[in-house]
């Protein structure tokens, strides 16, 4: 039965995969200069300091502030507004003086009539922890997906699933580097939760693949491969926008101290979708996936001896 009488769209991805990648290899070359020669803006979290959030009554003037903190010798300062004129963040790098005696002092020579939101301190052997603790994390869910997808497919799906989470999460990266928006710990999980949700699109994707593979006839791999993808389309387009709408309110409604967790999902999000079409797919292809690496041992072996002269 065809796709057509099933009323599913027949689109055809796997020859366009060629333009996909195309269009992948310069968003993965644009987001590995942005890395090399701006790296990411760390945040507290990674780089330790002292953030301290004050509220005034009327819209704060962000050049007097940095202009007191100048004055007082304050170094590595970052001041800027957080969610409205009125509300101000202030970063400093690692002081010598406690935490509560250096929030004191700012406060102090801010002057009277500000309300102190909070103040957070993060010792500079924190962040360092943070930032290697950050790193391996993503290395052992890189490792527990290739171990996973290997035992439950093949090893070439195990490989194209790991290259389309490294795409997302460069990408990702990326663009949080060329736009200069704080990486901190939310937007490390933010990372961590788009490898899942990529890999959750990758694996429906691949499981059709499979059941395609076993159930035709057809040994040529592309008119599988691209059934598969039209069969999950509708899937996989429905599953990203009803989470983009939840991710949109988030970005919009749920306030600055989350904006860019709900920022990274989106990015994420987007990309993820966009991979597990093409860039998954198209590495199976590229690693000679075959009908025959879908069989069981028995299978392969009888195929094999019906092949012998």
């Amino acid at each position: 039965m065809s796709l057509k009488s099933l009323n599913i769209p027949t689109i055809d991805f796997v020859n366009r995969r060629h333009l996909a990648m195309v269009f992948s290899a310069i968003l993965l070359v644009a987001s590995i200069i942005s890395l090399s020669i701006q790296g990411l803006k760390l945040g507290i979290d990674f780089t330790g300091g002292t953030l301290i959030e004050v509220g005034y009554q009327q819209t704060a003037d962000l050049e007097d502030i940095r202009a007191k903190l100048d004055e007082a010798n304050y170094q590595g300062t970052n001041v800027q507004y957080f969610g409205s004129d009125t509300e101000v963040l202030i970063q400093l790098e690692p002081q010598q003086v406690s935490s509560a005696k250096l929030s004191s002092s700012i406060i102090h020579m801010l002057g009277e009539g500000i309300d102190v939101r909070r103040v957070e301190f993060v010792g500079p052997k924190v962040g360092e922890e943070l930032t290697n603790d950050g790193g391996l994390a993503m290395l052992y869910a890189l490792i527990g997906i290739l171990i996973y997808v290997a035992f439950r497919f093949e090893y070439r799906f195990a490989l194209g699933s790991i290259a389309a989470l490294v795409h997302d999460v460069i990408i990702v990266l990326g663009i949080f580097s060329a736009l200069q928006i704080e990486f901190d710990l939310t937007v490390l999980a933010a990372i961590l939760a788009v490898i899942g949700y990529s890999l959750n699109d990758t694996i429906v994707v691949y499981d059709r693949i499979r059941e395609n593979f076993l159930s035709t006839r057809l040994v040529e791999p592309k008119p599988i491969i691209n059934d598969a993808l039209n069969q999950t389309l509708s899937r996989t387009i429905m599953t990203s926008l009803t989470t983009l709408l939840v991710l949109l309110a988030l970005f919009y409604l749920g306030g600055e101290v989350i904006h860019s967790f709900a920022g990274a999902l989106l990015i994420g999000v987007i990309i993820g979708t966009y991979s597990s079409i093409y860039v998954a797919s198209s590495m199976i292809l590229a690693l000679g996936i075959s009908k025959a690496d879908m069989l069981p041992p028995t299978e392969k072996e009888n195929k094999e001896i019906d092949a012998r002269p």
